[in-house]
C-alpha cells in the first residue's frame, strides 16, 4: 500500500493521463525510500555533459553513469566558454585533452568542492557516440573515456560504444528518427546486428549488471513534481518535472535504485513533450526491476548562452557550476536526496 505522502501524488496520475501526459505540479517531490547505494546517473549531449559532472562531484554517492555524446568533465571551466566547440569535438585535430581536464578536478577535488576522485574507480560507466553525430563529435567523446582511464576506472568497468551509424540521439529500438539523424526530438530507431538497440537497458544494465527483462506493460506511474522547492527561476530549471515510480516502488518500505536521466537540448517536456519521459525506455527497464527514474528539467531562459534549453556544462549559472555547490547540480542532489529519504 502507497505510504499517506505518495498516495495523493499517485491518484493524481489519472489525471496526468487524461491530459496526454500534461498536468500542474502542485505537489512536492515525494520521500521514497530509494536506495542511496544504488544512483546513478545518464543524459544526452548537454544532458551527458551533466552527468559526467554529477558523477564526478558526487562520486562517493554514485554507482554509475551512461553518457550519450558528452564531453569530458569541466572542458568549459577550464578552456572557457568560447572554446565550447573544442569541447564538443567540431575543431578538427584539435580534440579537448583529458590530461588537462583531469589536472583540474585534482585542484577541485583537493578544495573540496567535489567528492574525491577515488569514488570513480568503483563506478560502472557506459559511453556511447555515434558515427553519424555532426553535433558532438566522437573525438570529444573519446576525451571522455580518456578521462576515465586518467581516473583509473578499470577497463572492464567502461563500455564504450563508438561504432553505432546513429546521429545525435538517444537510441531506442523502434521509436523516433532514422538511425542517422542529427534532428529533434533527438531520439532515434538504430539496429545492431539486426536487432533494435535497446540503449536505456544497455547501459543500465552496464551500471547495475544483469537486469530482468524490461516490462512490456507499466505498472507504475508518472509524477509531475514542483522543481521550484530545489532551484529558483533564476537556475534555468523548469517549474516542473517528472517522476517515473513503478508500482513495486510505491509500497511503504520499498528500497528502489534511483536512475537521474537527463534530456539535452531543446530537448524538455517544453519542447517535445513526453517523448523523453515515456518514449526512450528507461520506465520499462525500471518497472521491472524496483527502479525509480527521475527526469529533471531545464528550459530555454534569457541567461547567457542558454537559449536552446541545455543544462549548464558551460557556466552559464557562475563559475561552481561543475561543483556540488552549481545551483543545477546541488538541485538535482537535493531531489535524489528526498527520493533516498525514508518517508
Amino acid at each position: 500500500m502507497a505510504s499517506p505522502r505518495v498516495f495523493p501524488l499517485l491518484c493524481a496520475v489519472s489525471l496526468w493521463a487524461a491530459l496526454g501526459g500534461t498536468a500542474e505540479a502542485a505537489a512536492p517531490l515525494p520521500a521514497l525510500h530509494g536506495d542511496p547505494g544504488q544512483t546513478s546517473v545518464s543524459g544526452l549531449s548537454s544532458g551527458a555533459f551533466m552527468a559526467v559532472q554529477y558523477q564526478v562531484a558526487f562520486s562517493a554517492s554514485v554507482k554509475g553513469a551512461g553518457i550519450v555524446a558528452g564531453g569530458p568533465y569541466y572542458c568549459a571551466g577550464v578552456l572557457g566558454y568560447s572554446a565550447a566547440a573544442i569541447c564538443m569535438g567540431m575543431v578538427p585535430f584539435m580534440p579537448p585533452n583529458p590530461q588537462v581536464m583531469w589536472s583540474a578536478a585534482q585542484a577541485l577535488a583537493s578544495a573540496g568542492e567535489i567528492d574525491p576522485l577515488a569514488g570513480l574507480k568503483n563506478q560502472q560507466i557506459y559511453v556511447f557516440s555515434g558515427t553519424k553525430d555532426t553535433v558532438v563529435y566522437q573525438q570529444a567523446v573519446d576525451a571522455t573515456v580518456g578521462f576515465f582511464k586518467l581516473a583509473e576506472v578499470p577497463d572492464a568497468s567502461i563500455r564504450y560504444v563508438n561504432n553505432v551509424p546513429s546521429g545525435h540521439a538517444l537510441i531506442t529500438p523502434k521509436f523516433g528518427n532514422a538511425c542517422p539523424a542529427n534532428a529533434a526530438p533527438y531520439i532515434s530507431h538504430c539496429a545492431v546486428q539486426g536487432t533494435g538497440y535497446d540503449q536505456a537497458g544497455a547501459l543500465l544494465q552496464q551500471i547495475y549488471g544483469k537486469l530482468l527483462p524490461a516490462a512490456k506493460t507499466l505498472s507504475g506511474n508518472i509524477v509531475a513534481f514542483n522543481q521550484r522547492e530545489f532551484a529558483s527561476a533564476s537556475s534555468g530549471l523548469a517549474d516542473d518535472a517528472y517522476l517515473y515510480v513503478p508500482k513495486s516502488c510505491s509500497q511503504a518500505g520499498s528500497s528502489c535504485k534511483v536512475h537521474v536521466a537527463l534530456h539535452g537540448c531543446e530537448q524538455s517536456a517544453k519542447v517535445v513533450g513526453n517523448e523523453f519521459y515515456t518514449d526512450t525506455g528507461y520506465n520499462n527497464w525500471a518497472d521491472s526491476n524496483q527502479m525509480l527514474v527521475l527526469y529533471p528539467q531545464v528550459n530555454a531562459s534569457n541567461l547567457p548562452f542558454n537559449p536552446k534549453g541545455c543544462w549548464d556544462w558551460v557556466g552559464y549559472t557562475g563559475p561552481a557550476y561543475a561543483t556540488k555547490a552549481g545551483v543545477q547540480m546541488a538541485a538535482i542532489k537535493a531531489m535524489v536526496d528526498r527520493l533516498t529519504t525514508k518517508p
